[in-house]
């Protein structure tokens, strides 16, 4: 792949966005690639978790290449912003969590497919926006969407409308990202969340992430049954009767994932 590296170590895969001199931004290759590993990914039984990141210190991901865009038809266009959207959808929808490493500018897709992601850890020099507004558009990977959701409703709208930028300390006020940590370790940090995930049941981390997904935006009442039938289902599995005896026997557990 020429825009998209994919390297795996210790169950975790690091996926990285790469064109560092377009700031990372979605061209349609890097978007074709981009689906293609999270695709592989996907379907990777022994993946405990995903980092996802960008090439450099400039930028995790400028959003859309507008440069390219304006060399699309109104057809082609159509298409790549179909294409950033179901990227966004299929980082949602890979089974383990993923967890996004983020330095630089981190603006419009590149904020949507940031806001996709299950943690964010920003270095303290990251930037993020919605800034569509301000060249006739608005965001159109389900930011408007996961945006309101991760921050509420009046910081979204404010954010949404005004296009204005905020620095990684404001975006962890508001809750748009989980830690924020010193330039250059931003990295190393997301390997140590994805570490400590991927020593715990793989199984239950997986269901996990279902009945999350099922729960979202549902009703207590509603959200009830998804969530205990994926929580039911873990009770009958070999890693689950592994952890328990492994927490009477005073060792660590071996988990195998069946």
């Amino acid at each position: 792949m020429a825009f998209i590296r994919v390297e795996q170590d210790e169950r975790v895969a690091t996926v990285t966005m790469d064109r560092p001199e377009a700031r990372n931004a979605l061209s349609r290759a890097l978007v074709t690639e981009f689906r293609a590993a999270l695709a592989e990914l996907a379907a990777d039984a022994a993946l405990r978790a995903v980092i996802v990141r960008g090439s450099g210190t400039r930028a995790f991901c400028a959003g859309a290449d507008l440069v390219e865009r304006t060399t699309l038809t109104a057809e082609e266009r159509v298409d790549h912003l179909e294409a950033i959207w179901a990227l966004c959808e299929e980082i949602v929808a890979v089974p383990v969590p993923v967890i996004a490493a983020i330095r630089g500018f981190c603006l419009a897709g590149g904020a949507e497919v940031a806001l996709a992601c299950d943690v964010r850890v920003a270095a303290e020099d990251a930037v993020f926006g919605f800034p569509e507004v301000a060249v006739g558009i608005f965001p159109g990977a389900g930011g408007v969407i996961r945006l309101p959701r991760v921050v509420g409703h009046g910081v979204a709208r404010e954010l949404l409308y005004t296009g204005r930028r905020i620095d990684a300390a404001e975006a962890h006020r508001i809750g748009l990202v989980d830690r924020v940590v010193q330039p250059g370790t931003e990295l190393a940090t997301a390997w140590n969340v994805a570490r400590q995930i991927a020593a715990n049941a793989p199984l239950a981390i997986r269901a996990m992430k279902r009945a999350l997904a099922a729960a979202d935006g549902l009703p207590p009442a509603e959200a009830a049954p998804l969530v205990m039938a994926e929580r039911l289902r873990l009770d009958r599995t070999e890693d689950y009767a592994e952890g328990i005896a492994a927490f009477a026997e005073k060792r660590p557990p071996r988990f195998e994932g069946i």
